[in-house]
């Protein structure tokens, strides 16, 4: 049988669907655990690993950071799971093209007024 003193059989802990009732979340696992399944693409497997992950795992990235990460990106998309704050440290806001769970209000209208 299992040896209970030595803890018994080590179970894979890992999620393998969103704790949330959110149906938007929920809408987006869907579509990427299909892309994860269908393609080849190691990005659509991260980003599905990353919707299944708690609040606290996914924590809030600065449009100054963006604005860092993004410099010689212009052409890019930024793709975050979960969400973009504002910084007023940042004083002149670059054209960004961003994805994201969420926006604050403020990030949003500097984003946008950015172009």
């Amino acid at each position: 049988g299992i040896d209970l003193i030595a803890g018994g059989r080590v179970k894979n802990n890992n999620r393998t669907a969103p704790k949330t009732s959110n149906v938007y979340i929920k809408l987006l696992v869907k579509l990427y655990r299909f892309l994860a399944r269908r393609t080849d693409s190691q990005f659509n497997k991260v980003v599905l690993k990353r919707l299944f992950m708690s609040k606290v795992n996914r924590p809030p990235m600065a449009i100054s950071r963006m604005a860092r990460y993004m410099r010689g990106k212009e052409d890019k998309i930024a793709v975050i799971v979960g969400t973009v704050t504002d910084d007023i440290r940042l004083l002149n806001v670059p054209k960004l093209s961003i994805c994201a769970l969420r926006f604050t209000a403020t990030a949003r209208a500097r984003i946008v007024k950015a172009g």
